[in-house]
């Protein structure tokens, strides 16, 4: 393929996770009975800029409909990231009523409803249709489109420049990063400010995250070649964070780059000096993940294989997209573990793609009474444990599966 930034031609191999159906197409019972479509999932790194990246093999627009059951309200721990978010950057950079604040894939309205409650006019950016009505009950007015120079340039055109452009977990989903990004270059006042958040490609690498590897994310992201990015569309990095969200992401602030307001503070230098001496620009980096992959792998079919064996009950919590990518990798089905718990109701009474692991409520924890719960969104694990804290009582234990195998 080529590279979806240099248009290098591709063929370094980074992760080869085989093939599996998109992982938020999740099954009614009727469709257990119909064929399933599966799409390649490789990961390559480009040679010359170092992006690493999975070819579109399933349109953004197909993953990206209606029927999408990815719902941010449902995490508690990423509401309060948001409401923290709102609080740290009206604080520092002054937003108002005066502002426009506008978040690309801005979903349910999670965050900009902050930005609301403090009365600072926003406007949300989401192609998925039933995301974004939610998002209008509460009264953030949205555009139901996907991002990109042609929108950007209408509503330019209709006088809704903005002083803070917003994306969280969006900027890996997009398969065309520069009409993206470019978009953003035009959609953003000349003094605005951009931040985004996404994975860190150095965790991933560090911590064995191939689950976070599924056909939404086009794009696994280091802060040097989002840099690259972004200066190809004239905009700078003046700002970089690091978060403990999604296992470790980053939080860029980005600015045009004759906006002379914001210095570049010196943590962009240090993020990028700790991503060389990392290693991540030599292709060598990128060579040995396979490796840490199939051990994970290993290790959590002889889990799961002892407790069946044993007469033990496994059930998983959240019917997360990274579980499906970890699930069918592996080749679990539900004779493995009999259930997954999830607290969205647009998930529950369906079946994971693949495994067909049927979704349920918690009810079904205290009425089964599992022996483990495996967490498959391991970067929430914290607030799993303690919503399920009773579970105790009958000595259930949790297991994560990420970095390794691990039980609680």
């Amino acid at each position: 393929m080529q590279c979806r930034f240099c248009k290098h031609e591709v063929k370094t191999e980074f992760a080869d996770l085989v093939n599996s159906p998109a992982s938020n197409s999740y099954l009614t019972y009727q469709q257990l009975n119909e064929p399933e479509v599966f799409y390649p999932l490789k990961v390559v790194v480009c040679e010359k800029c170092f992006l690493v990246q999975v070819d579109e093999y399933k349109k953004s627009s197909d993953i990206f409909n209606s029927d999408y059951a990815y719902f941010s309200s449902y995490s508690t721990s990423w509401l309060a990231h948001s409401k923290k978010y709102t609080e740290m950057m009206i604080a520092r950079f002054g937003f108002n009523e005066k502002s426009l604040v506008t978040e690309i894939a801005s979903n349910d309205g999670y965050l900009l409803q902050y930005f609301k409650e403090k009365n600072v006019p926003v406007l949300g950016i989401e192609p998925t249709s039933n995301t974004a009505a939610v998002a209008i009950k509460k009264g953030i007015p949205s555009v139901v489109d996907f991002f990109g120079i042609r929108l950007a340039k209408q509503l330019a055109g209709e006088g809704k420049k903005t002083d803070l452009l917003l994306g969280n977990n969006v900027l890996a989903h997009v398969p065309d990063i520069m009409d993206f990004v470019g978009g953003m270059s035009i959609l953003l006042k000349d003094n605005g400010i951009i931040t985004m958040e996404f994975p860190h490609l150095y965790q991933l690498v560090l911590n064995n995250q191939f689950d976070t590897i599924y056909h939404e994310h086009f794009s696994y992201l280091s802060f040097s070649s989002v840099s690259k990015i972004f200066e190809a569309n004239n905009l700078v990095m003046f700002d970089v964070e690091e978060v403990p969200t999604h296992g470790g992401s980053l939080r860029i602030f980005a600015k045009h780059k004759n906006n002379a307001s914001k210095p570049i503070e010196v943590t962009v230098a240090n993020m990028l000096k700790k991503e060389k001496e990392a290693g991540m620009l030599s292709l060598e980096y990128y060579k040995n993940f396979q490796v840490k992959i199939e051990s994970i792998k290993n290790d959590l079919l002889e889990f799961l294989l002892s407790q069946k064996r044993a007469g033990k009950k496994v059930a998983a919590y959240g019917a997360a997209a990274k579980g499906n990518t970890l699930l069918n990798y592996c080749g679990i089905k539900k004779d493995m573990i009999s259930f997954v718990v999830d607290a969205n109701p647009n998930k529950q009474n369906k079946f994971m793609p693949a495994s067909h692991i049927p979704i349920v409520t918690e009810d079904h924890i205290k009425k089964d009474k599992p022996d483990y719960i495996l967490i498959l969104p391991w970067n929430i694990k914290d607030e799993i444990v303690k919503q399920l804290y009773y579970v105790h009582i009958w000595n259930c234990k949790f297991v994560v599966p990420i970095p390794k195998l691990q039980i609680l």
